[in-house]
């Protein structure tokens, strides 16, 4: 099937448009509970509330055909291009393995230093980008970047997630492992930055403090890969380096992720916070204090383990945190601006850009359909200012077409079309017209 990028808006406006609500809500990832899409609050998340990312878990996962039909069902019930992520670094930190279907893999230290060669490398990291890829996964959260400092690490070296000793090793291995997820059009993020191998503790369990063991040779993997051209995504870490900061973690950290990743090292993808709901944070900052500090700190992307707080929303909860912190003067609506057109960004990309919504639509040109939300068929109605060829297609939330529903020349004025979408599951689709030189945009909701 042929691919666009759809950018898919609770309104039929460009991208550049778009509430501030739902800008927020992009720069949100969540994990949830269950192995099939039938909880609410997720269903409204993805449907109404526009949440920018999910994560899977080992507990979301069965079998590579189970695996296969949730991510299915996330990709149509989402109102915008969904990221779904997911932990694969290979070893113990792989949610595909043999226990749901796959099977076992190499942890990043045998990889790196006991074989330490391209071809076994690109091989597993091969294997791991096909599991995904046919899984509909987009985004791995690996590799693991870290230097290995300290093998007994908790977090880190005691687990085998380092390729290295060596920083130019650790290089070698990330590159070549982003490269074989990258033919398989899956991006991938670069964890923890600035360094999380020199560790004695866990950020899982509470504040980690590295500013007597860390290095600055341990950037030298981040620095070579961004030389290189590397701009998916980063994790920052929750790592306290009075080296850098001597007040905010890493992840909180202007300094360290604007001032030094994106002002020094130059880095212009996606900055994704580790778990936010880990001990590193949790236990010293409050909910809301911990979302202000983490978007000001210059992350794009918060993310959650869970989509719930209290029974309700965990989404609902942070935009309206956000709006209220916005309001109160504490973040700037340019600060959610910046990090929302990157996403916007990185999902045209990922899906293959081949056009995306005129700028500017005269208002004089007219497109909605009845009723909507719809079962099985509804009337497509719209109004041309002029003579002109016209084209209407239906495609789903990953930007394949799925209805080729109209190509012909229309005269001016109203023109009504049934749409049949008979052969279609249950989801959030996109009608997109083009009439003359202008694209525009109207999203459809199936429910059968």
């Amino acid at each position: 099937m042929k691919k666009f990028f759809l950018i898919l808006l609770l309104t039929s406006s460009a991208f550049a448009q778009t509430d501030l609500y739902h800008k927020i809500s992009q720069m949100i990832m969540v994990g949830f509970s269950g192995k099939t899409l039938t909880d609410s609050v997720i269903i409204n998340d993805l449907q109404i509330r526009g949440v920018g990312s999910v994560i899977l878990f080992s507990g979301n996962i069965e079998s590579p055909t189970q695996l296969n039909q949730l991510t299915t069902q996330l990709h149509s019930n989402s109102s915008q291009p969904l990221f779904i992520a997911i932990d694969q670094e290979g070893g113990r930190i792989a949610r595909l393995r043999e226990t749901n279907g796959y099977s076992s893999t190499y942890t990043a230290y045998q990889i790196g230093t006991v074989f330490n060669n391209e071809t076994i490398t690109r091989n597993w990291a091969s294997q791991m980008a096909g599991w995904l890829a046919d899984a509909k996964i987009n985004l791995n959260l690996a590799p693991v970047a870290d230097v290995n400092v300290n093998p007994e690490s908790p977090a880190i070296g005691y687990l085998d997630r380092s390729f290295s000793r060596i920083p130019d090793t650790v290089f070698n291995h990330c590159f070549w492992f982003i490269d074989e997820f990258h033919q398989r059009n899956i991006l991938t993020s670069l964890k923890h930055f600035p360094g999380h191998g020199s560790a004695a503790t866990d950020s899982h369990l509470g504040f980690t403090d590295i500013t007597n063991t860390w290095a600055d040779s341990e950037l030298i993997p981040y620095r070579r890969l961004i030389q290189n051209g590397y701009d998916d995504f980063i994790m920052s870490g929750h790592l306290y380096n009075a080296q850098i900061d001597s007040v905010y973690p890493a992840s909180l950290s202007h300094k360290t992720l604007t001032t030094l990743l994106r002002d020094s090292l130059r880095f212009d993808g996606l900055i994704i916070t580790d778990g936010m709901f880990m001990g590193a944070i949790s236990n010293n900052y409050s909910f809301d204090k911990a979302v202000e500090l983490a978007i000001n700190a210059g992350n794009d992307i918060l993310l959650y383990t869970t989509n719930k707080l209290s029974g309700k929303s965990l989404v609902d909860s942070v935009v309206g945190i956000v709006m209220n912190k916005i309001s109160q003067g504490k973040i700037t609506e340019q600060r959610i601006n910046e990090s929302f057109n990157r996403i916007m960004q990185k999902k045209q990309e990922l899906t293959s850009v081949e056009y995306s919504e005129s700028e500017v639509i005269p208002e004089d040109y007219y497109m909605a359909n009845y009723p909507n939300p719809f079962n099985a068929t509804t009337q497509i109605v719209f109004y041309l200012p002029s003579d002109q060829n016209l084209s209407l297609k239906v495609f789903n939330t990953i930007g394949e077409e799925v209805i080729d529903l109209e190509n012909n020349f229309y005269s001016a004025g109203t023109h009504k079309i049934l749409l049949n979408a008979n052969g279609l599951s249950s989801g959030v689709y996109l009608l997109r017209m083009k009439a003359g030189e202008f694209y525009i945009s109207h999203k459809l909701i199936l429910l059968k």
